[in-house]
């Protein structure tokens, strides 16, 4: 089954995934044993958040099919270069190795679920609003001119609408992929975009987003719809498929099944391969914004 196959199917039973993680969970796993794991409460909705780090606070979204070890590394590299980094549990099994039934079963849960926006004509994900109020709290503990927040596929457009918050100054929007069945339309309410427009008018917001050339759940034609939005807010920056890692777990190879998570599944981490070059550019940006200095060097 591919990605794609997903939107129409029913979701997996509970017990027979939990089963399945089980037996799965290996030495590729993360154990996310170098965080902090905490419980935070917005709006009387609770979820775990891993934290670590110190410094200006940045909260990293997981992309599908939750927070894999890839996605632990990048954070690991956003806190080695200065900053808190706040990693929200929205779905999947934390620090599991992105395998294709377990993964897939997670992208049918979150298709159905109440909490996201999968397909065209949803407006934004009512999960912003819960990630808004983390962004509040990351910035109430951590100080500086604000907080950075980067998305990346499934959640890659909540970076955007995080920053109708006024405490978010540094979105991140990493291959968005919603809505599933709309390649050149944007998970976000007409309310929503207009607000977002004013708030880039008003005060100088700028946003940083990336793709693959020829990712088939990113397209061309949603970068577009990115920039006639935002105008020149919008720095969007395409990367040559041939710079995707040819390996990539289970999961991104067989479902996603093309170049698709320029910093997590299919970065080659390589001194300056294209998707290093991705990465640090992400946290210079971060950097930028949240005023402290960037030190490539420190993360090698």
């Amino acid at each position: 089954m591919k990605y794609g196959d997903l939107a129409a199917s029913r979701h997996g039973q509970h017990l027979a995934i939990l089963c399945l993680m089980t037996t799965v969970r290996g030495q590729r796993d993360d154990l996310l044993g170098d965080f902090s794991r905490r419980t935070v409460s917005v709006d009387d909705i609770s979820r775990t958040v891993y934290v670590c780090g110190s410094g200006p606070a940045v909260v990293l979204m997981p992309e599908m099919p939750g927070i894999s070890p890839d996605l632990a590394r990048f954070a690991r590299w956003t806190r080695d270069a200065g900053f808190s980094v706040y990693m929200p549990s929205l779905f999947g099994t934390d620090g599991a190795y992105p395998l294709v039934d377990a993964g897939e079963a997670v992208v049918r849960r979150a298709c159905v679920s109440a909490e996201f926006r999968a397909f065209a004509g949803g407006g934004t994900s009512p999960v912003v609003s819960w990630l808004r109020g983390l962004a509040r709290i990351a910035h109430a503990e951590r100080g500086g001119p604000g907080v950075g927040a980067v998305g990346l596929c499934f959640t890659g457009n909540f970076a955007l609408t995080m920053a109708l918050e006024p405490a978010v100054v540094a979105p991140v929007v990493n291959h968005p992929s919603l809505p599933l069945d709309d390649p050149g339309g944007l998970e976000i309410g007409a309310e929503d975009a207009a607000a977002v427009a004013e708030r880039v008018e008003r005060d100088g917001l700028k946003v940083l987003a990336y793709r693959f050339s020829n990712d088939k759940w990113c397209t061309g034609q949603r970068f577009a719809a990115y920039r006639a939005l935002l105008g020149d807010a919008f720095d969007g920056r395409v990367l040559p498929d041939e710079a995707a890692n040819t390996d990539p777990p289970p999961f991104f190879r067989d479902s996603v099944g093309c170049a698709h998570s320029v910093v997590t599944a299919h970065l080659v981490d390589e001194e300056g391969h294209p998707t290093v070059r991705a990465r640090d550019e992400i946290i210079a940006f971060l950097a930028e914004r949240l005023g402290t200095r960037s030190d490539p060097d420190a993360r090698l």
